[in-house]
């Protein structure tokens, strides 16, 4: 007889949310103002970064996703995103990712303003849903980025909870999407849009060409006192060569 065969049976990974992998579809520019130099983080220059955004709706669920991408910097699944999850069933909303907001470039107010535009969106069509209220993420955070952290969610209408026990992490609430705040630092971070951009193009364009022209004037005034300066040595050498000449024949004259 034949020893009868066992099949194995993987365990069949669970499927991902057809809205997992969603890109961005509608985009704008953000403006984030100059900040003075921190120790911790360095220089904090004038920067344009740009805004993606996707929503999504269906009779259980809504998303709205929100990405900020920097120029000259590969995109990261996992930094710049917000995430916004409504239930319609159990009429809650969730906010995310798990893995908690990480941002590059660090204090410059995109965080507020990820969650005003977050908490905007939400109040406009279910202000009376719940917030589920979740763990901020583990990682080892410094002292001054902890109280970033916080100042920034509480900020926002978020309550932020400090477990006694040991080891346990802390977490954020807030009791309805009502209780929330939609507003941001506009002196840090400025939507643009496109007239205001085409503006800012239009008036460094110019821009560049005023300092083109100074630049040019300027060229023409160092060629000019050039000529002159090498006119002026010249004429100062035949000088010194006809009061050597002189001096010369004056010896000789007295010599004689």
């Amino acid at each position: 007889m034949s020893e009868p065969t066992t099949t194995t049976v993987d365990s069949a990974s669970p499927p991902k949310h057809p809205w997992a992998e969603l890109g961005a579809e509608r985009f704008e520019l953000l403006r984030l103002a100059p900040l003075p130099t921190e120790r911790e983080l360095g220089p904090r220059p004038l920067r344009f970064v740009e805004l993606g955004q996707v929503e999504r709706h269906s009779q259980q669920q809504s998303l709205l996703r929100l990405y900020v991408q920097v120029p000259g910097q590969p995109r990261s699944r996992r930094q710049n995103l917000l995430e916004v999850w409504a239930d319609h069933r159990s009429k809650e909303i969730r906010f995310g990712p798990d893995s908690g907001l990480q941002l590059d470039p660090a204090n410059r107010g995109l965080g507020r303003f990820l969650l005003a535009r977050a908490i905007g969106w939400a109040q406009k069509r279910w202000s009376h849903y719940l917030v589920e209220g979740a763990a901020l993420p583990g990682e080892a955070l410094s002292d001054e980025q902890r109280l970033r952290r916080d100042h920034c969610l509480l900020t926002q209408g978020f309550d932020v909870h400090y477990p006694q026990e040991r080891g346990a992490r802390p977490s954020y609430s807030a009791p309805r999407v009502s209780a929330l705040r939609a507003d941001w630092n506009q002196e840090k971070v400025q939507l643009i849009s496109l007239d205001d951009a085409a503006a800012m193009l239009e008036q460094a364009d110019r821009n560049l060409l005023a300092q083109q022209g100074q630049i040019a004037q300027l060229q023409q005034r160092i060629g000019r006192l050039r000529r002159e300066d090498g006119a002026l040595r010249f004429t100062i050498v035949c000088l010194i060569a006809f009061a050597l000449f002189q001096a010369g024949l004056l010896i000789w004259m007295a010599t004689r």
